[in-house]
């Protein structure tokens, strides 16, 4: 096979014809998929709590020719999350063929320093919202015939850290957790599953104080963050 047919990526795959959401996918690693699966040919939808953020990327994505929209939505809330897969429903006709689960946030303190409100907050964000999107995308996933989830975890889920991050890192171990479950639960509706843990992404997150916590280990690159 010919060097240059090995290296056309538009040769060897393609998402024509498939329909994605990706929570949070103004900024960050959101942004970066967001964009990949658009330019695969795609038809994505995503969501941020930030209207004019959101309208700026659509506007970016459109001058790219890429099949974007977006609408306004805190995952973290349970009425949104209905109410965007809701909009999903009705935009891609009631399939969806990807599942990306993005959205994650994190406040860095030592375990004794956290407080009840903390727990829920970054449970609630990173783990439960989650859980309840794909409960809510599950008629969509499998009417698509071909569904696929991807959970953004984090090596935070994986080893232990001495960075303040025991909350955080319980929600995304849970997340790794819920993949392998669901994996085996809904493999027989066609409906895969799977979780990819990054460690240190430069990212919007890393201008926050987890860039403060990070530069305090000589060990740790002081201008990025927990993913």
């Amino acid at each position: 096979m010919a060097q240059a047919e090995i290296g056309n990526r538009e040769s060897r795959w393609s998402l024509q014809g498939m329909t994605a959401l990706v929570t949070g996918g103004t900024k960050g690693i959101g942004y970066a998929v967001v964009e990949e699966l658009a330019s695969l040919g795609a038809s994505v939808h995503t969501c941020s709590r930030d209207a004019a953020q959101l309208n700026v990327c659509l506007h970016e994505w459109k001058t790219k020719g890429f099949r974007v929209t977006g609408s306004v939505c805190d995952v973290a809330s349970q009425a949104q999350r209905e109410e965007l897969i809701s909009t999903i429903s009705s935009l891609f006709n009631g399939k969806l063929n990807i599942l990306v689960n993005n959205v994650g946030t994190n406040m860095p303190k030592q375990t004794i320093e956290f407080t009840a409100e903390d727990f829920s907050f970054l449970m609630c964000t990173n783990l439960e919202s989650a859980y309840h999107m794909c409960q809510l995308a599950y008629p969509l996933l499998k009417a698509s015939g071909a569904g696929s989830i991807v959970f953004v975890s984090s090596v935070a889920g994986v080893v232990g850290l001495t960075l303040g991050v025991s909350i955080y890192a319980a929600a995304k171990g849970g997340l790794n957790q819920l993949a392998k479950n669901l994996a085996c639960e809904w493999a027989k509706d066609n409906i895969r599953s799977n979780s990819v843990a990054p460690w240190v992404i430069k990212t919007p997150l890393a201008e926050t104080p987890l860039k403060l916590t990070l530069s305090t280990s000589p060990a740790r690159p002081s201008s990025s963050s927990l993913r």
